[in-house]
């Protein structure tokens, strides 16, 4: 119980409480960016991206997605 209570901290001490919507999205978007640059500049991970089946990526989205969706609809 005690847990719930503390505020949910990020990197450098920052809390999610001060973020809004708009922040988050570009939070996300940052991210995707940085995959495609990962992507681009090391050709190892790269070729390994481009040979794995898209229904892994699928899978892992759809699990990595369960928690938020549940909160979302909990409350």
């Amino acid at each position: 119980m005690e847990q719930e209570n503390q505020e949910k901290r990020l990197l450098f001490g920052t809390t999610l409480k001060y973020l809004n919507t708009f922040d988050m999205a570009i939070l996300k978007l940052a991210i995707m960016v940085f995959v495609l640059f990962v992507v681009s500049a090391w050709p190892a991970f790269a070729n390994w991206v481009i040979n794995t089946h898209w229904a892994w990526f699928l899978v892992i989205w759809i699990i990595l997605a369960i928690p938020p969706v549940r909160k979302t609809w909990k409350k």
